[in-house]
């Protein structure tokens, strides 16, 4: 009689190996790392830079995935780790920064990274929703609010 095996197991590292990243992760990160650099881009002009922040919010997602995974909204909870690591390295870098807090503009701090998002990086309402985990119809609604508020002050 033969022995089977299961193909889905993976095995264990080797001496000196990184521990296996779980797919889904994996999937995660190869969906979002291009428009997560693209808005570290726009506050971290040094692309070494925006790329470190990036790494380190992966680093940061990775260590919380599974938490994450048993959240209500996981891409919701990893956008605002990019959006909280982002800000620290554009404080770091001293750079001076035009970006608004929740302190300076209440509830509009969101709203202007949809308008980065969207006017500045290049996507699509449907694009953002998918990366800050909320629906396109709310995504679009913001933007028109924004547009509308920033055209007024013309």
């Amino acid at each position: 009689m033969t022995q089977r095996h299961d193909s889905t197991a993976e095995p264990p590292p080797g001496p000196g190996e990184p521990p296996a990243v779980p797919l889904e992760f994996a999937a995660f990160c190869e969906l979002h790392r291009p428009r997560y650099l693209s808005y570290a881009r726009v506050w971290l002009p040094d692309p070494d830079r925006a790329t470190g922040a990036v790494q380190q919010a992966f680093a940061e997602i990775a260590v919380e995935w599974r938490e994450l995974l048993g959240s209500s909204n996981p891409t919701a909870h990893a956008w605002q780790i990019l959006r909280a690591t982002v800000d620290e390295h554009t404080r770091q870098s001293g750079l001076p920064s035009s970006r608004p807090t929740a302190q300076d503009r209440p509830g509009r701090a969101a709203d202007d990274d949809l308008a980065i998002l969207h006017y500045v990086v290049g996507l699509a309402a449907p694009e953002i929703a998918d990366v800050i985990g909320t629906d396109t119809a709310s995504v679009a609604g913001r933007l028109r609010r924004t547009m509308l508020r920033e055209a007024s002050g013309w």
